[in-house]
């Protein structure tokens, strides 16, 4: 067996893997003869298990665990109002374990030899208070450049795992889930299937280590769908769960062997519930692209039946993924008619834009249930709303509980850049509600219960692995004050161009910096600056048209109190307005009945106007997060005489300024002594 090299995020903790590895190898070659023996008892013993209690959460009392507690199952509580029932004989024939799936990349063969996976080595790690105070003096100390993108580089705390990276290698995966990611690439297609920057990624969710990948090129833009960091994760997500279930069902059986007197310390396996992986999406029709895509890379031997699947597709798909291809690629045709919307904005919210949803899924040993109950699942996908409704229903309730959420071990969010356009406060309020202590009692034998999950320090040992189009202020201080994983932390760090050249030539773009001492005074310094220097050049104007755009809705409700308190002519364009409120005052503000129109970046991003008439004078009081909506708002200044767009920025605004000017203008704006800088193309 060819070893694999992990390096552990201290010294002490390395020192105590070497050793289990080196114990492993002495065990391995002593347990070769009576391997065949073993491996015989192994088998008679899981023929006789149900599949519905091969895991943790189970309904049905296990012949080999005591369940501490059981719950009454709740039609509110479980969305698909199906009560589990037995397996049938042919869903209980021992199809998958460990003995089966050896790869020369991960897994020991023998029962008594050590799995050296890096599944085993993150959860079995005894976690020292050392490692634990050391989370708050994490540095990024090393770059390794991402294969296949010049621009972009991967910067990571602790020891580097990427240093010996074998681009022909995915470590530790199961080698069924191996073989059958590489036939369904081979039919999909696309150019970064199966690419060294597709399997450089899934070493890093194999790694464990929490991730901010904030560059994932979306499906809804034009151009190739950045698939392979979507199949990477659900895969690492279907190895982890397939891994975890495999260990519950073989300390199954050699517990079966055990005598009640014998010392079961060591086969601790589970958490409080079932579900180990939660998927935050913000739309429907996005979880309906995800299901169907882990379905797909799902093996076949898993796969035998899928259940519900007409129900998923009614509740999740639209009228336009009725014809979808078998390999969830998008139609040409997907969106025939003519439409006012950009491209990317029907393809996003064209369809299923349903933001408040959630389904449980579990795996057995042949089928695939969806809508399973929440309890007794193995992954939840879910909208960060629909979660915090169920928060504040048990606050309400007390006979409902988000149970559910207590022993998640991968937490991914993808798509965060969209969440961030709903309501990010809504995905910080379930990562906070995330591995906390049960309200009611477990329904797995406690004994079998991790001792990190008893010592309330799962969140030390979840991963989490946000992924997006870009990063904000909110994105990144969740990923440094929400993501506590001991393994360390890697995030993607990249140079931008810029999207400067798609403004129309003729329009003369002004930047212009203000000083700002402190992070903590930034908004009072921007206000300041605007009513002292940009207002009153407004007000003193006879011309009309001028457009002041927002970031944030603080930001708009700060400027809108304080034009009402200079009773100035102005009409607002907000995300809150309902649609005749929108339409009657762009109507004013074209006929020119209002001198000044007030929108936010949510608004844009929700109605996405081709054209609002009128615009003669742009002011950007913030800069867009999304970069594509810049050279939008801008060229809304087409059509005028000498059309001019001014944009204030401080030193703070470095990140959100690079993607837009480039990253090279943005360093030399932010530190120049000059504050005024000039843009006409």
């Amino acid at each position: 067996m060819k070893k694999r090299q992990l390096v552990a995020p201290t010294s002490e903790s390395n020192l105590k893997r070497i050793k289990k590895e080196d114990k492993g190898i002495k065990k391995k070659k002593e347990g070769r003869r009576v391997e065949k023996e073993t491996n015989v008892d192994i088998i008679k013993s899981l023929n006789l298990l149900e599949d519905d209690h091969d895991g943790e959460g189970s309904d049905i009392d296990s012949p080999i665990s005591n369940v501490a507690g059981s719950l009454q199952q709740n039609s509110d509580d479980n969305d698909s109002g199906l009560i589990e029932g037995s397996e049938t004989e042919e869903d209980n024939e021992f199809s998958h374990s460990d003995q089966e799936d050896i790869r020369t990349n991960g897994g020991a063969t023998s029962e008594d030899s050590v799995d050296l996976s890096s599944f085993d080595l993150h959860l079995q790690h005894n976690l020292s208070k050392e490692e634990i105070d050391n989370q708050k003096n994490l540095k990024f100390s090393w770059d390794v450049p991402v294969i296949g993108v010049s621009n972009c580089t991967w910067r990571g705390t602790g020891q580097n795992i990427l240093k010996d990276f074998n681009i022909n290698s995915c470590p530790g995966l199961k080698e069924k889930l191996y073989e059958h990611w590489m036939d369904v690439s081979k039919t999909s297609g696309g150019k970064d299937i199966n690419s060294p920057k597709q399997k450089m990624f899934f070493s890093l969710c194999s790694s464990y280590r929490d991730i901010l990948h904030c560059n994932k090129r979306p499906f809804y833009l034009k151009g190739l769908e950045d698939t392979s960091i979507m199949d990477a994760y659900i895969m690492h997500s279907l190895n982890h769960v397939f891994k975890t279930r495999d260990c519950v069902k073989k300390n199954d059986s050699k517990l079966a062997r055990l005598d009640e007197c014998a010392d079961i310390e060591r086969f601790r396996d589970q958490g409080f519930t079932r579900p180990k992986v939660l998927i935050l999406l913000p739309f429907a029709n996005v979880a309906y692209r995800v299901v169907k895509r882990l379905i797909q890379l799902t093996p076949l031997a898993y796969k035998v039946n899928v259940e519900h699947m007409d129900r998923f597709s009614a509740k999740f798909g639209g009228e336009e993924d009725k014809g979808d291809k078998e390999n969830g690629e998008e139609l040409e045709n997907a969106y025939p008619q003519v439409s006012s919307k950009p491209y990317d904005h029907n393809l996003l919210l064209g369809g299923n834009n349903e933001d408040d949803f959630m389904i449980g899924i579990k795996f057995t040993r042949k089928t695939v249930k969806l809508f399973s109950d929440f309890h007794t699942s193995d992954f939840i996908i879910a909208s960060p709303l629909c979660l915090l409704n169920k928060i504040e229903e048990t606050e309400c309730n007390k006979e409902k509980d988000v149970d559910f959420l207590s022993s998640i071990e991968v937490l991914i969010i993808d798509h965060a850049d969209v969440m961030a356009m709903q309501n990010w406060s809504h995905v910080h309020t379930v990562i906070e509600h995330l591995n906390r202590l049960p309200s009611t009692l477990p329904r797995t034998d406690v004994m079998r219960i991790r001792r990190w999950y008893l010592d309330e320090q799962a969140r030390f040992y979840r991963q989490t692995i946000i992924l997006g189009f870009y990063s904000n202020p909110d994105i990144n201080t969740s990923f440094n004050q929400q993501c506590s994983n001991y393994e360390g932390k890697v995030k993607l760090k990249c140079k931008y161009k810029g999207v400067m050249q798609k403004v129309l030539p003729k329009i003369q773009q002004v930047y212009v910096r203000f000083n700002v001492k402190s992070i903590v005074d930034a908004d009072d310094e921007r206000f300041n600056y605007f009513v002292t220097k940009v207002f009153p050049r407004i007000n003193d104007s006879d011309q009309g048209g001028t457009m002041i755009f927002a970031s944030s809705y603080l930001e708009f409700i700060r400027i809108r109190n304080f034009l009402k308190s200079q009773n100035a002519s102005f009409c607002l364009f907000g995300e809150y307005m309902a649609k005749k409120d929108i339409f009657s005052a762009r109507r004013l503000f074209t006929e020119g009945k209002r001198k000044i129109m007030l929108c936010t970046e949510r608004a844009h991003f929700y109605h996405r106007f081709k054209n609002i008439r009128g615009v003669k004078n742009l002011i950007m009081y913030s800069h867009p997060e999304r970069k594509e909506f810049y050279p939008e708002i801008a060229n809304l200044l087409d059509g005028s005489e000498n059309p001019l767009c001014t944009a204030l920025f401080s030193r703070l605004d470095r990140s959100r300024l690079e993607r837009i000017v480039g990253t090279t203008w943005a360093n030399r704006m932010v530190s120049s002594t000059k504050p005024v800088f000039v843009f006409c193309y």
